[in-house]
């Protein structure tokens, strides 16, 4: 492990513009690699704010992120986007098939060094339990779960540094749950000295799961007092 993080948020803060309320208070996080981050809280406490901040998807009112020890300047920002790679909750997905869906970031300018590998893509949807023909299937035929695991595969074939997973497996069906818990935890164990992960999750049997270190967020403070914590000896909420 390097002494520089992978992901650095030096004082980030984020604001609503239209309210003037505090959505996240000044925070400071380093993110190394190897490091297995889970964030639980309450509903609007901000936990959402601060992934999307990290990812840079949205405007920072204060501080700034730095990636492997420099800032993030505007320029960065799609390299950057491409190594720490944020997964929604609902996932957005095209018309067309899976495979078309799998396809669409090799289009873009970002990934013109690489080309879709159909076979690899295949051997990630193989080890999250689908049938042979899953990248054949029509995009708007698929369930909740199939649709989240074809966009964890969508970012998983572009090789992430770091994996920003937003609440991934709400309200899915248990099995589609251990599928994409399935694949972070291959993709993570396949290089944990490059790998990082941050799993936000309002389930704290989950969180203990998928992370060796538990943070909480409350009222846009993030708390790293409960790092040593295992999540499993949390109250129930």
């Amino acid at each position: 492990m390097t002494d520089a993080p992978l992901v650095l948020a030096d004082g980030i803060m984020r604001r609503d513009a239209l309210r003037g309320q505090t959505l996240l208070q000044p925070t400071t996080f380093a993110l190394h690699a190897g490091d297995r981050v889970a964030i639980t809280g309450a509903s609007g406490s901000g936990k959402s704010v601060f992934l999307r901040a990290l990812a840079l998807l949205d405007p920072l009112d204060a501080g700034r992120i730095m990636w492997h020890g420099a800032t993030v300047e505007r320029g960065a920002i799609p390299r950057y986007r491409r190594n720490v790679a944020y997964l929604r909750q609902r996932p957005a997905l095209l018309d067309g098939t899976v495979e078309d869906n799998l396809r669409y970031p090799f289009e873009l300018r970002t990934y013109r060094d690489v080309r879709f590998d159909r076979a690899r893509a295949a051997s990630l949807a193989a080890q999250a339990g689908r049938a042979g023909d899953f990248l054949d299937q029509r995009a708007s035929e698929l369930s909740g779960g199939e649709a989240q695991i074809t966009a964890l595969i969508r970012v998983l074939q572009l090789a992430p540094e770091v994996l920003l997973l937003d609440e991934p497996t709400a309200s899915l069906d248990p099995d589609s749950s251990h599928a994409i818990e399935g694949l972070v935890r291959a993709w993570f164990d396949a290089d944990p000295q490059r790998h990082a992960s941050i799993w936000v999750s309002h389930d704290p049997a989950q969180a203990a799961r998928m992370s060796e270190r538990h943070l909480t967020m409350r009222a846009g403070t993030l708390d790293e007092s409960t790092a040593a914590t295992p999540a499993h000896q949390e109250p129930a909420r």
